[in-house]
């Protein structure tokens, strides 16, 4: 059926009923990937929701298969997005109530949708779902997300709904088999997305913050989100500092909000990864998340209590544990702040040690720190086998890896929140990008990644020459700027003082996680994280990491008490 929106552009989407002649509530997901597939997703059982009693509408969004207009990533969906639950409630076929949900860029289509409050939207579900196009999807901490973004691009170019054929479907083949190849030199990709996904280079051009991205940003919108939202995540997916602002963002404006965070990456939501296994309790299917769906739209389209008492707003599975928790709220009430100090190679609890220490980073943009697991979307994702608990001893072995490890414990440690670090720097005068890893050191010696995060140092002004020529007057107009390579924004540094230490915070990411006696608490330290991130600079640097005296180097963990 076609739907028209405010601009006369027809949208396509198909429509599942339940064998009744009566009114019923309309469950709608709009996704980019195409309308044929699985009606409700890669997660969801659709065709459970209409047995349950829902229609189900699956919708092409702008610009993708059938649907009318052009693609431009998010740009659209909340305008589009209200306009079809607008429509749906109309239809004689529902009865004046809608949910939305989807995964991934379908969620956050969702909740930019919810902030327009179309007429009959009652409750949102949105999964794996980031809080905004710029950091968190395009950026982190300044850097590019040129893993996934450059391989999302492309990858998305070959799908039958982004219109291509013949030699530019070639081209696009060609790029995505030797993606490898692109992440090393992406300026090589430039001249084909210019010419086939042109808001790619619009991305590049505006840093985090900008008032350009404000039109696909949840985050800026949290007062208008007005009904029930479920939020479900996983801890190596790569928008879940965005999935958990959205549930923080939401509840702080006193609307109910549950979150459900699972041992799961971006595509990986059975809970078994190529050296790790969680158990059968950490499977997608077998927590039911149609269930979680079903008793969300239940109770708030059709006003249904919850068999039994109510739920916790907060689900989280341990990993360590391999078990599921409920807390009351997240960030989780009762935690204290865990404070471990960079000694040496050690990581100390206590006060900061007296002694100065460095060392010295060498930063090599043919031989960069390489990516081993993590919160990545890249060409592996699919198996696994390129993201999540990888092993990362290969890595550790390198010398432009500095590793700092605890003593064995002697009891349970168990972490829920948001890891950080903060560590003082010289960075060389090209600029520098700090990146740490939080790792669970088994006694075997496997050394389990859980989470990471990088943060980019601008490169230093220049020393003013006696005698040099000024700089051209900076309000003088010199034409268009040219597109930088990459931008910083926030979390991303200015420039530090050239030769001076500088105070950097390198959000880590969020876990819940039990250190098992026995095991060591190790941080990983390093210039890079390639293909995850663009690498930055792009020539040989030199940094100093310092850590004890004057420059207390630390890892901050929130314990839980009591385990």
């Amino acid at each position: 059926m076609k739907i028209p929106v405010r601009d006369g552009v027809l949208l396509t989407a198909d429509l599942y009923r339940p064998d009744t002649a009566g009114e019923v509530p309309v469950l709608i997901r709009r996704t980019p990937y195409g309308k044929a597939g699985s009606p409700g997703g890669a997660s969801v059982d659709g065709l459970r929701l209409v047995r349950s009693g829902y229609a189900l509408l699956v919708q092409d969004v702008r610009g993708r298969f059938a649907s009318g207009g052009t693609f431009e990533p998010y740009w659209n969906e909340a305008r589009d997005g209200a306009d079809t639950v607008a429509w749906a409630v109309r239809q004689p076929w529902c009865d004046g109530s809608a949910g939305l949900f989807g995964r991934s860029y379908e969620g956050m289509a969702a909740l930019l949708a919810a902030a327009e409050r179309p007429p009959g939207l009652r409750a949102v579900a949105p999964h794996v779902a980031g809080s905004g196009f710029d950091e968190g999807w395009t950026r982190q901490g300044g850097a590019l997300q040129l893993g996934f973004l450059l391989y999302w691009v492309l990858y998305d170019l070959l799908l039958d709904g982004a219109g291509l054929s013949g030699p530019e479907l070639a081209e696009v083949a060609g790029a995505v088999d030797r993606i490898d190849e692109l992440y090393r030199d992406p300026d090589a990709a430039a001249d084909l997305l210019d010419r086939l996904a042109p808001y790619y280079r619009e991305w590049l051009a505006h840093p985090t913050g900008h008032p350009y991205w404000k039109r696909a940003a949840p985050r800026d919108a949290y007062a208008e989100i007005d009904i029930p939202v479920l939020n479900l995540t996983g801890w190596y997916d790569l928008f879940l500092a965005g999935a958990l602002e959205n549930y923080r963002g939401i509840r702080e404006q006193g609307v109910e909000t549950r979150l459900v965070v699972g041992p799961w990456s971006h595509c990986v939501t059975g809970g078994t990864f190529p050296q790790r296994r969680y158990g059968l309790a950490a499977d997608e299917q077998r927590l039911d998340v149609t269930g979680l769906h079903l008793d969300h739209f239940d109770r708030h389209l059709r006003g249904r209590p919850a068999a039994g008492p109510a739920p916790e707003p907060v689900r989280l599975f341990l990993t360590g544990a391999d078990e599921w928790r409920a807390f009351p709220d997240w960030p989780v009430p009762g935690t204290d702040a865990y404070v471990l100090h960079l000694d040496g190679r050690r990581l100390v609890a206590g006060p900061a040690p007296e002694a100065p220490g460095s060392d010295v980073i060498r930063h090599d943009p043919a031989d960069p720190v390489p990516t081993a697991g993590g919160a990545t979307a890249l060409p592996g994702q699919f198996t696994g086998g390129d993201c999540g608990p990888l092993d990362q001893r290969e890595v550790e072995r390198r010398d432009d890896v500095l590793c700092f490890t605890g003593a064995p414990l002697t009891a349970p440690l168990t972490v829920v929140g948001d890891t950080v670090l903060t560590v003082y720097v010289t960075p060389d005068a090209a600029g520098a990008d700090v990146t740490g890893k939080l790792v669970d050191v088994w006694p075997d010696g496997r050394a389990e990644l859980l989470c990471d995060g990088i943060h980019r140092l601008a490169p230093q002004p220049a020393e003013p020459v006696p005698g040099a020529t000024p700089d051209p007057d900076p309000k003088a107009d010199t034409g268009p700027d040219p597109v930088p390579d990459t931008v910083p924004g926030p979390g991303a540094g200015g420039a530090p003082a050239p030769g001076r230490p500088t105070e950097v915070t390198v959000r880590l990411g969020a876990i819940g996680h039990v250190f098992r006696t026995g095991h060591r608490v190790r941080l990983e330290v390093a210039a890079g994280n390639t293909p995850r991130f663009d690498v930055h600079p792009r020539v040989v640097a030199h940094h100093t990491v310092h850590h004890g005296g004057a420059h207390p180097s630390h890892l901050l963990l929130p314990r839980l008490a009591g385990g």
